[in-house]
């Protein structure tokens, strides 16, 4: 077996540190290598035209090239070497410069420590087996989970590039919370009016055909592997025929039952029948099963009764599953609301008028419950609110992260409070104050010059604390300097951190993709990688990865979408990375310790194998299962244990 060795000297820069002479003629001494050559620019395109060259004449049995980081230039060598026929998983880069010339300032350490590295890559590199990269076919349609703004704009982004979409949405509604708020954050635009354009186009646009809108339903099951998913999805019965209504809704008067609005936070009641809220789309209600008085035995057909469309209502409808081929998932179910309960001594639900941020948006909505009249519980507005900023957040009993837009919307609640209610003092009580970008501080500056806006820093959550008192509420809290003071509020409004959404523990168990510390899905890398999760094919969208605004969660989406279209480009196979893990059948003993380690869901144990199954799509090759598996059964390939410790013991030679 001959060897060929390049050194790449990087234009004569590594030369004051690695003396290139001797470290050639001490290689060419070395058995089993054919030759060796150097270059000054081995990485630029006149090098590897070189290098190209150079293995068409020698044909070597294996190749090692001395130059920088294989991180920059492996996979162009790689290339190089499948241009002439070489097996390209039979080269080995070793680097001179970032590991040895430019932290080695001793001329003859660097040359020694360079001479010792390539000589570990050479007993490595006769040791590699030839890899072949696979191709399978892949299914182009995508599963959204999620219709909020995220999940909209890549759903439509997919559909309007030609691919079929089956957009999952829990609720009866598409929108998210957005669609819930009446003005948004920094310019005070209307955001059913900001979302319309998109939800039109999903629902009625040039491409809805291509999108299937799931709503009142949830994924149950994903089997399967980037660019060949199986995804059950279980939807609820909605007992009125979206196709056949007309939005009408002369079936929700004549309605006789009741139940919490959860759509206004319990804030107001709503029908059995009922449409979510004026103007969600689709443009058609939903029929709450369990609320409605045929629950009990009771033959009531007033709803169908009233509908002026023969058959749009059906209370013969029954929840159903069904099954969708997909190719990719994004996941953009949103975020949730810390839950201001576990803060008892805030007050919230123990002393009256003591409400939630998102809440307080649902009274300040015209279609909310008080119809966009500020009113405390006695009937009366308010003369002062106090605005409670970063409650749960940047705490480490509770979540020790900002979530970034808590303030934005507080200077909102600010700038709505003086236009409903002129004179009314704001107290802002705030421990730190986040403005990013460069149209936050409008908001900020606006309540900042009211003369009717007062700020307050206090010190910790721990030290203050809500009571009732006079109809109203005293706010008791610690300053900067730990001296106690008191402010008197009628209502108090309680900013929670943002949290992962409800669900999101179940889901990640369907998809096998792992939450961080804080409850949100994890991503592949938090800044270089930030909408793909740990398992391949996966993509995460919005607020589900942590606390995001709209803009940040479109633009997410849009990014999510992205790496689906060059993924899962038409007329594309999927290609098979084989650095992957491998399981000897007869020494696995089924111990599942390989299954618990693996960062990437990659290992299963089907109940037909005697043995665990690594998934080559979804392994990256990162080698924790075989260091973990107490039978040694597992195999990395282009890493085993043979190469690593041929190449350690030549090093030490």
């Amino acid at each position: 077996m001959k060897t060929g060795v390049w050194l790449c000297t990087c234009g004569g820069n590594l030369a004051e540190r690695i003396d290139f002479a001797r470290l050639k003629l001490e290689l060419e001494r070395l058995p089993g290598v054919a030759f060796v050559k150097e270059q000054a620019f081995l990485c630029a395109e006149e090098g590897r035209h070189m290098l190209e060259a150079d293995l068409l004449e020698t044909r070597p049995d294996r190749v090692v090239i001395a130059a920088c980081t294989p991180r920059e230039y492996e996979g162009a060598f790689m290339q190089v070497l499948s241009r002439v026929g070489i097996n390209p998983y039979f080269l080995q880069v070793v680097n001179i410069r970032e590991q040895v010339a430019w932290v080695t300032p001793d001329g003859d350490a660097a040359t020694g420590k360079a001479l010792a590295q390539i000589r570990g890559a050479l007993a490595r590199v006769r040791l590699h087996q030839p890899l072949d990269r696979k191709e399978i076919d892949i299914c182009r349609d995508v599963l959204v989970i999620g219709a909020g703004p995220a999940g909209l704009k890549a759903a439509l982004t997919l559909a309007e590039a030609g691919r079929n979409v089956c957009l999952v949405e829990k609720s009866p509604a598409l929108g998210g919370m957005p669609v819930r708020y009446e003005d948004l954050f920094p310019a005070m635009e209307c955001a059913p009016c900001l979302l319309e354009p998109v939800l039109g186009e999903v629902l009625h646009g040039t491409h809805a055909e291509r999108v299937e809108v799931m709503t009142m339903a949830e994924v149950v099951d994903v089997a399967g592997y980037y660019g060949n998913f199986t995804v059950q999805v279980r939807q609820a019965a909605r007992h009125v025929d979206v196709e056949a209504c007309i939005g009408c809704a002369e079936c929700v008067a004549p309605c006789p039952a009741t139940t919490p609005n959860e759509f206004n936070y319990a804030l107001d009641e709503r029908k059995a029948m009922a449409i979510p809220f004026a103007g969600a789309l689709p443009n058609a209600p939903f029929l709450d099963a369990t609320a409605c008085v045929r629950a009990r035995g009771d033959d009531c057909t007033l709803c169908q009764a009233a509908c002026p469309v023969e058959g749009a209502i059906r209370f013969d409808d029954m929840e159903r599953t069904v099954e969708r081929k997909v190719g990719a998932i994004v996941v953009a179910v949103g975020a949730g609301l810390y839950d201001c309960r576990r803060l008892p001594q805030l007050g919230y639900r123990s002393v009256p008028d003591v409400c939630t941020s998102a809440e307080f948006e649902r009274m300040l909505a015209s279609n909310g419950p008080l119809d966009g009249e500020l009113r405390l519980r006695a009937g009366n507005p308010p003369e002062s609110v106090a605005i409670v900023h970063c409650v749960g957040s940047l705490d480490g009993e509770h979540r020790p992260y900002c979530s970034g837009v808590c303030c934005q919307y507080a200077f909102k609640f600010n700038h709505l409070i003086a236009k409903k209610l002129p004179g009314a003092r704001v107290y802002h009580l705030y421990r730190e104050l986040s403005m990013p970008g460069k149209e936050a501080f409008a908001l900020y500056n606006h309540a900042r010059h009211n003369p009717d806006a007062t700020f307050a820093r206090y010190r910790s959550l721990a030290g203050m604390s809500v009571s009732g008192a006079n109809g109203g509420a005293t706010i008791e809290y610690e300053d900067e300097s730990g001296e106690r003071r008191s402010i008197a509020a009628d209502m108090v409004v309680l900013c929670p951190a943002v949290t992962g959404a409800e669900g999101t523990p179940k889901l990640s168990r369907i998809l096998d993709a792992p939450l961080d510390d804080f409850g949100f899905f994890e991503e592949l890398h938090g800044r270089l990688d930030a909408a793909q999760s740990r398992i391949r094919g996966i993509f995460l969208a919005g607020a589900c990865q942590a606390p995001m605004d709209i803009a940040g969660s479109i633009s997410q989406g849009m990014a999510a979408a992205g790496y689906i279209l060059s993924g899962l480009a038409e007329g594309r196979k999927l290609e098979i990375e084989p650095i992957t893990a491998s399981v000897d059948e007869e020494r696995c003993s089924r111990c599942h310790t390989c299954a618990r380690v693996c960062p990437y869901k990659a290992i299963s144990y089907p109940p037909e194998r005697n043995s665990a199954v690594v998934n080559a799509l979804l392994c990256h090759g990162c080698g924790t299962c075989v260091a973990a598996c107490p039978a040694g059964a597992i195999r990395g390939n282009h890493f085993t244990d043979g190469q690593i410790l041929a190449e350690i013991e030549a090093v030490l030679q």
